[in-house]
């Protein structure tokens, strides 16, 4: 009887049938299949059939999952290019080494983790003797995204190749001496070695697929050409949870980025237990990158389970397989033959009978050790095949037993993550089981020993003759630093002269600026503006046909607008990454050209432009990632404050990232006030991060989407405008005894104080002076610095101190941010401290009715003023009360 199932309605309907009597052949065919053979047979012969349509071109849809077995087959394996037997030597000093200097370090409760490295020890050691280019050869090398929780399998590879001491293993964890090792791979701690941070999870893969769009970026601009450079991402399988790891697949996929290989360790466990308890994480992964267009390649077998396969003459095994859960599978790892013979193969009779041709000792290989990724032949295979596939990525789901060579404590368990030490009896157990000639006297002292063959063994010597045959060591991280010359002074003058009667917001002020820079002949074309699809919003549609949207693919199409003057122009050398909505992988894009002077040797100016709402607050996880890989260039919210975007309501106003920037010690966080700020801000951003002396910082901006007469620069602020304050406009006393005080303000606040300065003097006779805040932070780093000074037995007086120093009256400070960004300097104000600001969730509202709900607009500041005068007794309380009364509060 025909399954009803199969009479639902699908899209063949709607397709003509040109022979129905020959559709229905086939359908019997199957049928009858089916009745004669079983469902399994018809199931062979169907997916075979597909398979040949592939072969002979015909297009039809893709099955996503494939049976629960290796990709490649053996009889398909290319010849090993190396020494096995000495890999597996170097293999097994490395492993001993990780998991002792994680146990030494266990005595100072420093922790560290052992499971995860000896699963995939076999994962790395592959491609470092075989595959992983280095920077010493041609062009820029490989990209080593390298699983946070191995690092010490690295480490441990780095002291038998003579670039860590002894000294260096046992500080592991323990930096401040200066001499130590960082808990994961983290370049600004340890920076001629580690190249990626990773081990925030999933931003590792999210950032390897936009290194290598951004590797065919430089190539496809005439940079530099990065063709042959390779980006490999360590991937863990709980690690593809998070949804940073999958967000960009389809990106990688649609633009056939052959260049990058994804090798996930599937040792079927997360920090916790199982990854999938009762599914199969490997089928899972391998249907969502299939569908996303990625070429999978699955590793899953040793060679021990050959035997298996071919006296599974009906398909038992295969279909056992597919249906065990991962957890049960984890279980028979650490359970008895016989369990595994009851469970496993007593599941249908025809395992049963195959399970009484295998030897105990042949199940206890298969089911205990034998996996693909822990056998170099299988994993030279797969890396093989991914760098000979040509039109998309490539994913190798690498099975591994997580703990594998670390004993039954550890192999399998659901708490080896957290397991931070072996005793010595479970090492001199490893010990053997490695072939390591490591006496019983070296353990003498209470702790294992470090390994070390010799600086000329034949082990080192094979090590460093096949690393300096593919380019050098690592991973490794080489800064040729270049100093860009400076931009002409002409698109700087533009904004220093202001805008006259015309108004213009600081947001279209800094988008002016980069333009002009972008023209410059000198550093130009090293501009990369990355939009996340708010071009238009903050007026870049300019940038459109002048510089191009990047495409590998250029334009293959006619826009639609090609008749106006700013068409969307799309093209293979483009130089705007207009992203989509996906700010993740806007900043991913801004971290790989931020650090660009360091994997390349190739210095870029991102400029990384959007809604300051949904910046910082949704991928700050992104902005630490950044300051750790020594990133630089420009970080600009736009449509700042909480005022400034009205009618958008509480998720779109942003009166915190300020806060949150000051956070990152990497960050300089700017609130310009006027177009000549930000040319100064610019222009020495420039200097510091791309001159003789650059640092590795990087600069928040916010600009203001607010029109506004922009004011031509008043001489000599310039300094000020760096440091984070100045005085913009002095008051002017009606009287000589008149009450004074000091309004700072920052970003588009200013013009609410000018406007209050105004209504103080007319109104009651108050006399204010305004200064301009360009940065809250800077201002506070200063302070914090002089503070530390001090300690140090150093006389500093900080800037912000200095600046305001003997000016009359209290200082009011206001701003469209939270009080907490201005109050972070108010410890070093001499003078009577008091601020306003935008705490709370934003509302719709016109921009004068949010400000008098805040209570920020120039009338409140005014009141604001008037009180602190009269808590000082300079001015009588009824001055306020019939302030309020005056302007409606």
């Amino acid at each position: 009887m025909t399954d009803p199932v199969a009479q639902l309605p699908s899209e063949l309907d709607q397709l003509p049938d040109r022979d129905p009597e020959e559709t229905a052949e086939w359908a019997a065919s199957l049928d009858a299949v089916t009745k004669a053979a079983g469902p399994h047979r018809a199931a062979y012969l169907m997916r075979r059939s597909l398979q040949h349509a592939e072969g002979a071109g015909i297009a039809l849809p893709k099955l996503l999952e494939s049976d629960y077995v290796n990709t490649i087959p053996t009889s398909a394996e290319p010849e090993f290019d190396g020494d096995l037997e000495m890999e597996s030597k170097i293999t097994a000093w490395n492993r001993w080494n990780a998991a002792a200097m994680v146990t030494r370090g266990a005595r100072y409760g420093v922790g560290g983790h052992i499971a995860t490295f000896a699963s995939a020890a076999w994962l790395y050691e592959t491609g470092f003797n075989h595959f992983f280019r280095g920077k010493e050869g041609d062009g820029s090398g490989d990209q080593l995204y390298i699983q946070g929780h191995a690092s010490p399998g690295i480490y441990a590879r780095a002291f038998l190749d003579g670039r860590l001491s002894e000294q260096q293993l046992d500080n592991f964890r323990q930096e401040s001496g200066g001499d130590g090792l960082p808990s994961y791979p983290h370049p600004r701690r340890l920076p001629w070695l580690w190249e990626f941070p990773t081990v925030s999870m999933g931003l590792g893969p999210l950032s390897a697929i936009y290194q290598a769009r951004f590797n065919r970026y430089l190539t496809n601009r005439k940079i530099k050409d990065t063709s042959n450079s390779h980006v490999w991402a360590f991937l863990g399988d709980g690690e593809m949870d998070e949804p940073e790891s999958t967000a960009a697949l389809a990106l990688a996929a649609r633009e056939q980025l052959d260049n990058l290989t994804f090798v996930i360790n599937c040792n079927l466990q997360r920090l916790d237990g199982p990854v999938r308890a009762n599914f199969r994480v490997v089928q899972e992964l391998e249907g969502a990158f299939r569908g996303a267009g990625w070429n999978v390649i699955k590793t899953l077998w040793g060679n021990a389970w050959d035997e298996l396969f071919q006296l599974d003459t009906t398909g038992a095994l295969i279909r056992r397989l597919r249906e065990v859960p991962d957890a049960q599978f984890q279980t028979y790892a650490t359970r008895d033959v016989a369990y595994i013979r009851e469970h496993f193969f007593g599941a249908e009779p025809a395992l049963a009978e195959l399970a009484k041709l295998l030897s105990d000792a042949k199940i206890a290989e298969c089911f205990y050790s034998s996996r693909g990724g822990h056998e170099a032949r299988k994993v030279y295979a797969a890396y093989r095949a991914a760098l000979e596939h040509k039109g998309a990525p490539t994913v190798i789901l690498a099975q591994t037993v997580k703990g594998y060579t670390l004993g039954k404590g550890f192999e399998s368990k659901n708490a080896n993550h957290q397991m931070k030490k072996l005793s010595i009896d479970e090492f001199k157990g490893m010990r053997e089981l490695l072939g390591l000639p490591i006496p019983d006297s070296a353990f003498e002292d209470g702790l294992v020993p470090y390994g070390h063959p010799g600086a000329d063994s034949p082990e080192v010597r094979y090590l460093q003759e096949r690393r300096a045959a593919l380019g050098g060591p690592a991973p490794a991280r080489r800064v040729h630093a270049v100093a860009l010359p400076q931009p002409e002074e002409r698109a700087f003058k533009a904004l220093y002269k202001g805008s006259g009667k015309q108004e213009m917001a600081t947001t279209m002020a800094f988008v002016r600026l980069v333009k002009d820079l972008m023209r410059d002949k000198e550093t130009g074309r090293r501009w990369v503006p990355i939009v996340p699809d708010e071009a238009r919003t903050f007026g870049m549609e300019s940038l459109f046909p002048s510089a191009g949207i990047y495409s590998p693919l250029g334009q293959t199409y006619e826009p639609v607008d090609r008749d106006q003057l700013m068409y969307y122009k799309e093209a293979k050398d483009g130089q705007i990454l207009n992203e989509g909505i996906t700010e993740a992988g806007a900043m991913a894009d801004f971290i790989a050209a931020a650090s660009s002077y360091a994997t390349h040797g190739e210095t870029m100016i991102p400029f990384y432009i959007f809604y300051s709402m949904f910046g910082w607050q949704r991928t700050g996880d992104q902005m630490w990632q950044l300051a750790d890989q020594l990133g630089k260039g420009f970080i600009v919210g736009a449509t700042a404050g909480r005022t400034t975007l009205t009618g958008e309501g509480l998720q779109h106003a942003d009166g915190h990232s300020h806060l949150i920037a000051s956070t990152n010690p990497a960050s300089l966080n700017y609130d310009p006030a006027f177009a000549y700020e930000i040319a100064v801000i610019v222009k020495d951003g420039l200097r510091r991060m791309y001159g003789p002396e650059a640092e590795n910082v990087f600069y928040y901006l916010t600009v203001y989407n607010e029109p506004k007469q922009q004011p031509a620069m008043p001489e000599g602020v310039e300094d000020g405008i760096v440091k984070g304050l100045y005085r913009f406009k002095e008051g002017v006393p009606a009287e000589a005894d008149a009450p004074r005080l000091q309004l700072l303000a920052s970003g588009t606040a200013i013009h609410w104080a000018l406007e209050a300065q105004e209504l103080l003097a007319a109104d009651w006779g108050v006399t204010a002076d305004v200064w301009s805040a360009t940065s809250w932070g800077e201002l506070r780093r200063d302070a914090l610095e002089s503070d530390e000074a001090l300690l140090r037995g150093e006389e500093r007086v900080p800037y912000v101190t200095q600046a305001l120093s003997g000016a009359p009256g209290p200082v009011l400070a206001v701003s469209d941010w939270m009080r907490a960004v201005p109050d972070s300097i108010s410890q070093w104000v001499e003078q009577d401290w008091s601020s306003l600001g935008t705490d709370g969730f934003g509302l719709s509202d016109t921009r004068q009715g949010a400000r008098r709900h805040f209570g920020v607009d120039a009338e409140s500041v005014a009141v604001a003023a008037l009180a602190q005068l009269a808590r000082r007794g300079e001015i009588p309380a009824s001055k306020v009360k019939e302030a309020r009364e005056k302007y409606g509060m």
